[in-house]
């Protein structure tokens, strides 16, 4: 049975075998790369100072870089291995509005197409609900059917389709 949990070192080596499975320079979507170093994720250290930090996005009395929000992240993990991450970033700012909103998501892609996605973003509109979101803004790119399911199955409501300068979003909102 999956479970959400927070970032933890112990999971190292499973999550450095699943960023093996993606394609160099993949974006995995909320999974909170873009807190971590360039490079030195394989050391044991550095990959426990980026599991803190992402900890620390979640905590309101601590600043965010400048262009972030605070978010808090789980990892998709199964019988002790990480198959995925979801984040719920609990405001927007204009980017997000337009491009990502508040819940990213990714699956390693050998654990795809067993619903995963779908339960774990069903568990963290509950979370939303927790923070005081009465709704909250979901996208994907357009040709990612499987995404959009996903959120549709999540009670997504089509709000539009538009080009941004990361490419062509969906962007659904889902009422809590």
């Amino acid at each position: 049975m999956p479970e959400l949990i927070a970032p933890t070192g112990s999971l190292r080596s499973s999550w450095l075998a699943a960023c093996d499975e993606w394609p160099p320079g993949a974006h995995q979507d909320g999974t909170g790369l873009r807190l971590a170093p360039d490079t030195g994720l394989d050391s044991p250290e550095v990959f426990a100072a980026w599991v803190e930090r992402l900890r620390q996005q979640s905590d309101r009395s601590v600043a965010v870089r400048e262009g972030h929000v605070h978010a808090t992240y789980w990892w998709i993990v199964e019988d002790g291995t990480y198959l995925g991450a979801i984040d719920l970033r609990h405001y927007l700012n204009a980017v997000l509005l337009d491009i990502a909103g508040h819940v990213g998501y990714s699956i390693r892609p050998s654990a795809r197409r067993r619903g995963l996605a779908t339960w774990a973003l069903g568990a963290v509109l509950h979370e939303a609900r927790t923070l005081g979101l009465d709704r909250v803004l979901v996208t994907c790119d357009d040709d990612n059917v499987g995404s959009a399911r996903t959120i549709e199955l999540n009670g997504g409501v089509l709000e539009d389709v538009r080009t941004t300068d990361v490419g062509t979003k969906r962007r659904y909102w889902i009422t809590l």
